[in-house]
């Protein structure tokens, strides 16, 4: 076997992805038009990502993110907001939605890779730019974790109010983080499970509601109830604001790319299917809770509006099960949470973007990025300080980010394209994506000055960063060509 340098490096270029004896990987790189071979490529499988992931597993950490039961939660509010029409607005936000899932579809065929929005923003647009996207969308998948231990504390110290609430935020975090040290799919056949519970949670109550509108000789919502007239309509529009971070989930498998078998046809068909199951599960569920209450001023607090619901179709008896369903939901959801988060912040670590030596590392056993698993839980024990509102925005400017620049790179490369601009092309690739930003454009508006003056800050954080660490943009930031490296 002859060494590198007795190479032709021009023939190592034609023979990309050409397998050496030991085992180990080529990858060429390029860089200012010349192709250079970099010695951090090359490394042996034990310490890059392994493809493990199925659809059923990508399916079931997207819809684990998603958290499902996040339906329960929003309901009183946004009954109120929409005037009673929470089955319409999942309708519209799904709609919308579903270009901007489309948009994540496109790219992860053009890069199959952990990095998510980062590496399309980095790879399209501008990696400086790249890196900024990456950091405001880190913190969505940062907060998450804090929301998820947050709302373990207060479903549990409503139950058992004699223990300290710090423990359960400790206690959740500290499982969520060795459970994920031990690779991505256990993860994933946890979230199976506790998914799966979750369902057969919802079939009941979506049972126990029938039996009571029966009883009750309410009357099931019709389709001209469905959606309100006239001007009315547009009340939907800020039920449909409030509704859409119930969708967050999908994109967050993106970040799952380099663990996925065939991920370029696995993860575009993940998204959708996640989305879908998303959609057709919020809508069901409202629908049936709609129809037993139409108004929900009913109820003494709104906010609270699902436990009264589902303590007054099935009583104390369905009111357990109905909580061990929620827990199991912050459980599943914070540990997918995790997985997305640690997967991103190893895309920017092998990039030298951030540290390599830490946030680049793989353990070799268990092939989980541990560094950045255990950094990430150290940063969610910041929910001992925080409330649920603060960490909330926190989510919304990070998903806003990252939905905002994945339609922005697919109306990019549409320009870019040279394609025969037919009418499929052009509304997959310009009049979709654009739909899908003007609904986020709308998503932004909707935003508080809290969750703005945040979400600046924090970026602004990030622009120093990228200054200190290119040297004033002296240094350009490592591209790689991926569709170069073994897929």
């Amino acid at each position: 076997m002859k060494l590198l340098n007795d190479l032709d490096l021009e023939g190592v270029f034609l023979r990309t992805n050409r397998k050496v004896e030991s085992g180990y990987k080529e990858a060429i790189i390029h860089k200012n038009q010349n192709f250079y071979y970099e010695k951090s490529a090359i490394m042996n499988e034990t310490n890059q990502l392994q493809r493990r992931l199925k659809l059923r597993h990508v399916v079931a950490i997207g819809i684990a993110y998603m958290s499902p039961f996040a339906v329960f939660d929003t309901f009183g509010i946004a009954s109120k907001v929409s005037s009673g029409h929470v089955p319409a607005a999942y309708i519209v936000v799904f709609i919308a939605i579903l270009f901007t899932a489309m948009s994540y579809g496109k790219l992860v065929k053009k890069y199959p890779t952990a990095g998510s929005v980062y590496t399309y923003t980095k790879n399209i647009l501008n990696p400086y730019l790249g890196i900024i996207v990456g950091w405001l969308t880190f913190i969505a998948y940062l907060a998450l974790p804090m929301v998820n231990a947050l709302l373990a504390k207060i479903y549990l110290s409503s139950v058992l109010p004699e223990v300290p609430g710090w423990i359960w935020i400790v206690g959740l975090i500290v499982v969520i983080s060795i459970l994920n040290i031990f690779g991505v799919e256990l993860a994933a056949s946890l979230n199976m499970i506790v998914v799966s519970f979750q369902f057969i949670v919802v079939v009941l109550f979506i049972y126990l509601n029938v039996r009571s509108i029966l009883k009750g000789h309410e009357h099931f919502i019709n389709l001209n109830e469905l959606f309100p007239s006239g001007m009315e309509f547009f009340s939907i529009f800020p039920g449909a604001a409030l509704l859409a971070l119930s969708f967050i989930g999908f994109d967050a498998i993106t970040t799952l790319s380099e663990e996925t078998i065939e991920p370029k046809k696995t993860i575009p068909k993940a998204i959708i299917i996640v989305c879908s199951i998303g959609g057709i599960f919020f809508f069901t569920v409202t629908y049936f809770m709609q129809s037993l209450f139409p108004d929900v001023s009913v109820f003494h607090n709104i906010e609270g509006a699902s436990p009264q619901i589902a303590y007054t179709i099935g009583g104390n008896l369905f009111l357990s099960i109905f909580t061990a369903g929620a827990l199991f939901s912050v459980f599943a959801s914070g540990l997918a949470a995790q997985v997305s988060a640690s997967r991103m912040l190893y895309a920017m670590g092998r990039d030298n973007v951030l540290p390599n030596r830490f946030f680049g590392y793989l353990h070799p056993k268990f092939n989980s990025p541990v560094p950045n698993i255990l950094f990430i839980g150290l940063l969610a024990l910041s929910a001992l300080f925080l409330d649920l509102t603060l960490a909330t925005s926190l989510i919304d400017v990070g998903a806003f980010t990252a939905f905002s620049f994945v339609n922005i790179c697919v109306i990019t490369n549409y320009f870019r394209s040279k394609k025969p601009r037919s009418f499929g092309f052009t509304f997959g690739n310009l009049i979709g994506p654009l739909i899908g930003l003007c609904f986020i454009i709308y998503l932004w508006s909707n935003l508080n000055f809290e969750s703005i003056l945040f979400g600046f800050i924090w970026g602004l954080l990030g622009v120093l960063y990228l200054i200190i660490s290119t040297g004033f943009f002296k240094k350009e930031p490592p591209k790689i060509d991926f569709e170069e490296l073994e897929l």
